[in-house]
C-alpha cells in the first residue's frame, strides 16, 4: 500500500514537472547579448535543411512526411526559445514518430545503412532543446526528461528494434547525458552569480542601514551635550528663583523644588547616556587633523571655531577661502553646532576627493536661519583611495532634516562639487509662505 502511495505520488509529480506548457524565455546573454538566440535559430534552419532530405533520400519517405518530421524537430528547436518543456515533448514526439515512420522501410531492406532511431538531424535537434532546458529549469526536471529520453531511446532500439540499420541509440544516450550535465551545471553557475549579486545588494544596503544609524548615533551623542547644558541653567534658575522674589510663598518654593529635582535627575540620566553614546577615538572622526575632533569632556564646537577648523584644513594641504555675510548673531546651540560639522564634512570630502584643489567656504546670514555653501574646484591630481566610511553626505543630509532644514550636493559646471545647505533658526520662524532664502538649488 505504501509503495503504491510513492508511486503515486511520483507520477503526480512527474505529470507537474513535465506535463505543463509554461512559458520560460531564454534571457539575453551579459555580454554577448541576443548572440546565442541567433545560434538557435541558425541551428534549427541547419535541422531543418538537413532532416527532410535525409528522411526523403535515405529514408525513402514521401516528402510531406520528410517535411513535417523535420519541422517537427527544427520547430522544437525554436520552441525551446520560450517553452523548453513542450519543445522537449515536441522534439521526442517527432523522433518517435519518425522512427516508427522509418521501421516499415528498414525491415523492408529498402533504407540499408540508415541511422536509427535518431537520425543525425534528430540528435542535432534534441541536444539543442535539452540543452536549452536544463539552462531554465530545476534540475529535477531536466533530469526526468533525460531519463524519459533514455527510456524511449532504450525501447525503440533495444525492445523493438530493426534490420539493416546504424544504431545511434548509445551516442544519443551518451550525449545527452553530457548536454544535461553540462546545461545543468551553467544553470548552477548563473545562479550563484545572481545570489552572490543579490547578497552583494543586500550587503550594500545593510552597510548604509548601519552607517546611517552610526550617523545618528553621533548626532545624538552631540546634541546630549547641548541638551545637558540647558539642563543644567534650569537647574541653577530653579534653585536662584526663590530669592528673587521678597517673600516667596511655600507652593511657589515647593514648585521650584520640584523643577530644580526633575531637572538634575534627567540631567544625571542624560550623563548616563552620554558615557554610553561616547566614542572611544572622538578626537579626529572626520580626518582632518588633530584638534578639530571632539574631546570626550569639552564642549560641542560651535561656528566660533570655524576660524580653527578652516587653518587646520590649511594646514593639511588644501587651499580655502571663507566669506561671511549678512547680519552675523548668535545662533541657536543645534544650529551651531550642525553648521560647524557640515563646513566640517564638506572640507574633509574636498580633502579626501578633490586634491589640490580650491575650496570656498560661504555663511550667508539670513533673518530666518543661516545659509551654508562648501564649494570645491576641480581637482588637479586623481585622488588616492578613500579608508572614509561613506557618512559624508548621509550624516550632512541628516543633520540639515533634523533642525527641519533642506541640503543640496550637486557637481558643478567646472568638475568641482558643491554642498549647499539652508537651516532655519528656531528662534525666528519664518512667516508662512515666505522663502527660506537660497538653497543652492540654481548650481545645480
Amino acid at each position: 500500500m505504501r509503495r503504491g502511495n510513492r508511486v503515486q505520488r511520483g507520477l503526480r509529480v512527474l505529470r507537474d514537472d513535465l506535463w505543463t506548457a509554461r512559458a520560460d524565455p531564454l534571457p539575453p546573454s551579459v555580454w554577448l547579448r541576443w548572440l546565442p538566440h541567433g545560434i538557435v535559430w541558425l541551428a534549427a534552419f541547419g535541422v531543418l535543411v538537413g532532416a527532410v532530405p535525409q528522411l526523403q533520400d535515405n529514408g525513402h519517405l514521401a516528402f510531406g512526411y520528410a517535411f513535417l518530421f523535420g519541422l517537427g524537430q527544427s520547430g522544437a528547436v525554436v520552441l525551446a526559445l520560450w517553452r523548453p518543456i513542450p519543445a522537449w515533448w515536441l522534439s521526442t514526439a517527432a523522433t518517435v514518430l519518425g522512427a516508427v515512420a522509418l521501421h516499415g522501410p528498414l525491415v523492408a531492406g529498402q533504407a540499408d545503412d540508415f541511422t536509427w532511431p535518431w537520425t543525425s538531424a534528430g540528435i542535432v535537434a534534441h541536444l539543442f532543446v535539452l540543452l536549452l532546458l536544463a539552462l531554465r529549469v530545476r534540475t529535477r526536471v531536466t533530469a526526468e526528461a533525460l531519463v524519459l529520453t533514455l527510456l524511449v531511446t532504450y525501447v525503440l532500439q533495444g525492445l523493438w528494434g530493426a534490420a539493416n540499420y546504424q544504431s545511434t541509440g548509445v551516442v544519443t544516450m551518451v550525449l545527452s547525458t553530457v548536454v544535461v550535465v553540462l546545461g545543468t551545471a551553467l544553470r548552477g553557475r548563473r545562479e550563484a552569480r545572481a545570489e552572490l549579486a543579490q547578497q552583494t545588494t543586500l550587503t550594500a544596503e545593510e552597510r548604509a542601514r548601519r552607517t546611517l544609524l552610526e550617523e545618528r548615533s553621533r548626532i545624538a551623542r552631540e546634541l546630549h551635550d547641548v541638551v545637558a547644558h540647558h539642563m543644567s541653567v534650569i537647574s541653577i534658575q530653579a534653585q536662584v528663583a526663590p530669592h528673587l522674589v521678597a517673600d516667596p510663598s511655600d507652593e511657589l518654593k515647593e514648585n521650584l523644588d520640584g523643577i530644580r529635582e526633575n531637572a538634575l535627575e534627567a540631567l544625571t540620566e542624560l550623563r548616563r547616556v552620554l558615557g554610553v553614546l561616547r566614542s572611544e577615538n572622538p578626537a579626529d572622526p572626520y580626518g582632518i587633523g588633530s584638534g578639530t575632533g571632539t574631546a570626550p569632556d569639552s564642549p560641542q564646537p560651535t561656528l566660533d571655531r570655524l576660524a580653527s577648523l578652516v587653518e587646520n584644513t590649511r594646514a593639511a594641504g588644501l587651499d580655502v577661502l571663507t566669506e561671511i555675510t549678512g547680519d552675523v548673531r548668535p545662533l541657536p546651540p543645534g544650529v551651531e553646532l550642525s553648521a560647524y560639522r557640515i563646513v566640517q564634512e564638506a572640507l574633509s570630502n574636498a580633502l579626501r576627493h578633490a586634491p589640490g584643489a580650491t575650496v570656498r567656504v560661504e555663511l550667508a546670514y539670513f533673518p530666518q536661519g543661516l545659509q551654508v555653501r562648501v564649494i570645491n574646484s576641480r581637482p588637479t591630481r586623481p585622488a588616492p583611495p578613500s579608508p572614509g566610511a561613506g557618512h559624508g553626505l548621509l550624516g550632512m543630509r541628516e543633520r540639515a532634516v533634523m533642525l527641519g532644514g533642506t541640503l543640496v550636493t550637486s557637481e558643478t559646471s567646472s568638475g568641482g562639487f558643491a554642498v549647499a545647505c539652508f537651516l532655519p533658526s528656531p528662534k525666528d520662524p519664518r512667516p508662512d509662505g515666505e522663502s527660506p532664502g537660497p538653497t543652492g538649488e540654481e548650481d545645480r
